[in-house]
This record gives structure tokens, sequence and C-alpha cells, in this order.
């Protein structure tokens, strides 16, 4: 059953002059058509101005397409009577936790969601016990948030709207402003959800590491979809890649020069445990 669709998606930002005359209209999303399924992991790739961050606010309808259609489980995001439906089956995730984080007990900021939403007190409680434990933060919930560390403050940050029962995270470069501790943790707390609470993730980044797990990859440019596949396809386009000013895994990079200098790798190595295991093999046969 597919949890977010959308068909022929266009959207235009305004430039205005100094009169607050539009000036100019710039496609950020350029017709569109997205597909994906309940349960499934997918990363969506772009260099900066790409559209990918613009896309992923038409997922719980922040913002709403000026031609073509977006449905969030079966939900048409232009439907106005179903915006509250539509923000509770897909929960938003940003780059900065501390724009979402509002409690002054890690606790009270992941219960905020389900009270604003009539949810019965010992249930609250209930759901903020199983989301911290989700992400792992569950020894925290009586700190102060201001206390923790960034990568920990965005794994609260997931567990407010994890709290909040949503069948989809989108999370829009979650890891962007921690370092690489932070942002491991994160992303191993977003695999679990998708894993173990089997909810859809969709996740925006520009950090190559953080997508070989995923299901299915999309790479964006100037507004279009220009490649998806699995992580492994993507990885074996190099080039490609490479042309949309977009890195590959240290890993991947580094058996794609060993295939330029003879060796004979497989394409798309995803990891560096993959690359051992194969010039293992190599070795083994020479």
């Amino acid at each position: 059953m597919k949890m977010i669709q959308a068909e022929q998606v266009i959207y235009e930002y305004a430039r205005y002059d100094e009169e607050g005359n539009v000036a100019e209209m710039k496609r950020a999303v350029d017709g569109v058509d997205l597909d994906v399924q309940k349960g499934d992991f997918v990363a969506i790739l772009g260099h900066n101005g790409s559209g990918k961050s613009t896309l992923a606010k038409h997922l719980n309808a922040i913002l709403l397409p000026r031609e073509g259609t977006v449905w969030v489980d079966g939900k048409d995001t232009k439907d106005a009577d179903k915006l509250w439906e539509i923000r509770q089956s897909a929960g938003m995730v940003f780059q900065n936790p501390d724009n979402q984080i509002i409690g002054t007990i890690v606790e009270e900021d992941v219960g905020f969601g389900p009270e604003n939403m009539g949810v019965p007190t010992g249930e609250i409680w209930e759901r903020v016990e199983e989301s911290l434990r989700a992400v792992n933060m569950l020894k925290y919930r009586h700190h102060s948030p201001n206390k923790l560390s960034g990568g920990q403050k965005q794994r609260v940050a997931i567990a407010g709207v994890v709290a909040m029962h949503p069948k989809c995270i989108v999370l829009d470069e979650p890891t962007a402003m921690l370092d690489p501790n932070g942002r491991k943790e994160v992303i191993r707390a977003v695999r679990a959800l998708n894993q173990v609470e089997d909810i859809t993730v969709i996740l925006i980044t520009h950090y190559m590491e953080e997508v070989i797990h995923a299901d299915r990859v999309i790479v964006m440019d100037q507004g279009k979809i220009v490649m998806q596949g699995t992580p492994r396809e993507i990885f074996s386009r190099v080039e490609e890649l490479k042309a949309y000013r977009l890195d590959v895994p240290q890993a991947t990079l580094l058996a794609y020069e060993l295939q330029k200098a003879g060796l004979p790798l497989p394409d798309g190595i995803l990891s560096r445990e993959e690359l051992v295991e194969e010039l293992c093999r190599l070795k083994q046969n020479s």
C-alpha cells in the first residue's frame, strides 16, 4: 500500500524586487513523480538547490504544489479538511533540533505532541517511554535538553515525532549540524524505527554513507528526479553522480579507483567491510 504518492508536482518560489513586485519565479520542484510504499526506507540525495528539501516539505503539507498532486496515506494534501490527519500520518524532523524542542525536561518535550492531540494522560506517558526507548534515550528522560549533545537532541526531536504515532517520518537533513558520532547515533535510531517499528522513513541528506542501508535512493537535480534505484545500483554510477556534484561513500570510491587500476572488483561496493571481503577473496583466488 502506498504511503506517499506524488504526480507531476511543480513548485515555484517567487523573487521580489525592492518595490515588492514579483521579479522572477524560480522552479524548485519540476514535474516530480514519487511512490513510497508503507514500511519503505527511501533516501533522497541532491546538492544544495536541487529541490530535495522543497519536495520534503510537500510530504506533510507544509508546502502545497502549484501543479500536480501529493497524496499522504491516500489523502490529498490540498484538502484542507484532511490537513490534521495528514500531519498525524507524516511527521517531520528538521535540521536543527533546537527549533523543535520546546520542553525544559526531555520527557515533557516528547509528550507535548500527544498532549496536543488529546491523548489521555496515561497513554501519553506510555508513548513517551516507548518513543524514548526506540531512540535509545530513555535514561535521559529527566534531563534538560539544553545539556544534551547535538545527536542526543536530534534523537529527542525524533522521539517527539514518534510519540505521535505517525505512519511515516520525513527527515530533512537531520544530521547536517552534527558531528560524525552524532550522525551515526541519529541514523542508527532512524534505521531501528524503520526495521523494528515498521515506520516508513524518507531521509533527505547529502551524506552518502547515511543511505547505504536504504531500500531505494532517489537523486534530484534542478528540481527533477534524475536517478533512482537501490544503493548498489546508484553507487555503481560514480561518474554520473560526480556530474551531479555528488560524492559516493569512501569505500565505494576506493573500490572504483582500484577497478580503474585493473582489479576485478564488483560495481557498487558500499562499505569498508564489503571492500575488505572482496579484496581477501581476490587474494585467495590469485
